[in-house]
């Protein structure tokens, strides 16, 4: 399929949080991205599954892990990940960051991953061949200082601000890296590690497992590379999750191209505006978007505008 026809959804999901940001309700956020997204996947001409959604069956309306999208009969067998509203907290509080995020590739080639916790390292592709998710950070931000040819003191490393990255926050801050906390959208921050323009090298530390994946996918499309391992701590029922699901090795060390493999199409629509691109604008009679969209067959990063006549989402 064409790349244009997935931004489809983003974009109405991202439009769809517009009237919703800054009102302090989560839910309705959620909602108005949820029912916008399903409603753009049916148009297309797929037959879709979610396998990284936002839960389960029991937990509808939300585009649960399973879910069904596109035509009856539609030509493209895909799956899907998807984050119709990611930062909803950012988006009630219109704050910096939050969009729309959705990820396609051919059936069977993403990791269904259960809605648990991942820990994770991500870089661009200068770094690529330097990380290694099992030794320490000390040795990990060495090495990528090496591969990046960049003195310690200047790299920096995004870590989710968190009472669970205490020690690690210390551990770098003693490597002499700058240290830049963000409250949510680790997503962003891994796709900022592959733009050249960007001031962010690494993202370390303990995120959504689905987020994960979205920013595998990425990752792959941009030439970077992404390591992850479930973290359950002393959660039993998520492990329990996991098993069900299909995980066999809940300490599996999951390469990129195991959480996705193939032909990738990744997109994200901007909602509030953030590091990545401008959030929606109202112009009049017309809602303002702008997008990323990448492939990982060709390698294509396209950064889209789009103008969008406000009767169509009446």
């Amino acid at each position: 399929m064409d790349n244009i026809d997935f931004l489809s959804a983003t974009e109405a999901a991202a439009i769809a949080c517009y009237e919703w940001i800054g009102r302090g309700d989560e839910r309705a956020a959620d909602q108005a991205a949820v029912t916008a997204m399903r409603k753009a996947l049916n148009q297309l001409d797929i037959q879709g599954a979610v396998v990284i959604g936002e839960g389960e069956r029991d937990e509808a309306p939300m585009l649960y892990i399973g879910e069904e999208v596109g035509r009856p009969g539609g030509k493209h067998k895909v799956d899907i990940a998807l984050d119709p509203l990611e930062g909803t907290t950012v988006c009630s509080k219109a704050n910096l960051g939050s969009m729309s995020v959705l990820a396609s590739g051919d059936k069977d080639k993403f990791l269904h991953s259960p809605d648990v916790y991942m820990n994770k390292i991500a870089v661009g592709p200068k770094a690529k061949d330097a990380i290694d998710i099992r030794k320490s950070v000390q040795e990990n931000i060495h090495n990528i200082s090496d591969a990046l040819e960049k003195d310690i003191h200047e790299m920096t490393v995004v870590v989710l601000e968190r009472p669970r990255h205490e020690e690690l926050i210390l551990n770098l801050r003693k490597c002499g890296v700058r240290v830049k906390l963000i409250g949510d959208i680790d997503v962003a921050a891994a796709i900022e590690t592959c733009l050249d323009d960007s001031p962010v090298d690494v993202l370390l530390g303990v995120g959504g497992a689905p987020e994960g994946v979205l920013s595998a996918a990425a990752l792959k499309c941009l030439g970077g590379n992404f390591q992850g391992v479930l973290h359950f701590g002393n959660n039993e029922k998520q492990k329990e999750r996991a098993t069900r699901m299909g995980v066999e090795d809940l300490d599996k060390i999951y390469t990129m191209e195991e959480l996705v493999a193939g032909d990738i199409v990744f997109c994200a629509t901007g909602i509030t505006d953030g590091s990545l691109f401008h959030g929606v604008q109202d112009i009049g009679n017309k809602f303002r978007t702008q997008s990323l969209v990448l492939r990982s067959k060709t390698g294509t990063v396209a950064k889209i505008t789009h103008d969008h006549p406000k009767e169509r989402f009446k």
